[in-house]
């Protein structure tokens, strides 16, 4: 059976994301397996395309998935996400001269988030905060910095932002990807005496490839088998990867999907759940 030309939706969240979906158009089309993209500027605008059959699979952060899930009582079927999708973690870093060691000492801190529709940096951190009994609205002076709203955190913008807040003293603590934390530890844009961790939480997933719950199964496997098999030896592939932030595709079963759990119960508490619902900032 020679299959439709599938539409996968993906965020134009960076310039980045044109030559990532050349590359992989171009790899499926070659196995002839026709995909074509379409980029959207918000996630919010993509969950609606999928839900509406608009698109056939959606490249979702955290996020966008939980908010599908919810709008269909967990019947969406996620194909697969990168190895770097699985025990994604964040960081809670702080100024050295705060007396800051534990979550318990943020009380009474000024404390700042990254975008409201983060899940690394604005959702999660503010869930963790109160799971220790730290209620961040009263117990915390909050800094929210709402920066590409509509992107999920993708950027890395808002959370580069916490991170200047702590260096020049605005902020006595904030929530960033550990992703993040790495880079700027090795690109030297943090220097450990003044900024550390101290905190990390424990592992969730992040993004995956999303689809509606009658999505053909038939094409579902065949759309995943050619997904394992890129070969990160061949130059294109290899550059597509490094772009992406991935060494190879995995399946979303276990642990994957497991790890939507936490985000799943910070949305709920926050009331962040419907996809409709309009990013305000405050949680």
């Amino acid at each position: 059976m020679k299959p439709k030309n599938l539409l996968i939706g993906s965020v134009a969240y960076d310039p980045k994301v044109i030559p990532i979906w050349d590359i992989i158009r171009d790899y499926y089309r070659e196995h002839d397996f026709p995909i074509d993209y379409v980029l959207f500027s918000n996630y919010e605008a993509q969950v609606d395309a999928l839900l509406n059959g608009f698109i056939d699979i959606a490249w979702n952060t955290n996020v966008a998935y939980v908010r599908i899930q919810h709008a269909l009582q967990g019947r969406a079927k996620a194909l697969a996400m990168r190895d770097t999708d699985i025990d994604f973690t964040t960081k809670i870093i702080a100024r050295t001269d705060k007396g800051i060691e534990t979550l318990s000492d943020l009380k009474g801190k000024r404390f700042a988030l990254g975008s409201a529709d983060s899940g690394q940096a604005a959702i999660l951190p503010y869930h963790y905060l109160k799971t220790q009994g730290i209620n961040p609205e009263v117990d915390t002076q909050l800094i929210r910095f709402n920066l590409d709203v509509g992107k999920h955190g993708d950027t890395g913008t808002s959370e580069y932002e916490v991170l200047r807040a702590l260096k020049e003293g605005r902020a006595d603590a904030g929530a960033i990807g550990e992703s993040t934390w790495i880079r700027v530890l090795e690109q030297g844009l943090v220097d450990t005496d003044e900024v550390k961790s101290i905190y990390t939480s424990p592992g969730y997933s992040h993004c995956n490839f999303t689809v509606l719950p009658d999505f053909d199964e038939t094409l579902a496997a065949k759309f995943t088998e050619l997904l394992y098999q890129m070969d990160p030896n061949q130059p294109e592939i290899k550059k597509m990867m490094e772009m992406e932030g991935l060494n190879q595709w995995v399946s979303a079963e276990g642990k994957g999907l497991e790890g939507y759990q936490i985000l799943f119960d910070a949305m709920e508490d926050q009331n962040l759940l419907d996809h409709k619902k309009e990013w305000q900032g405050q949680v």
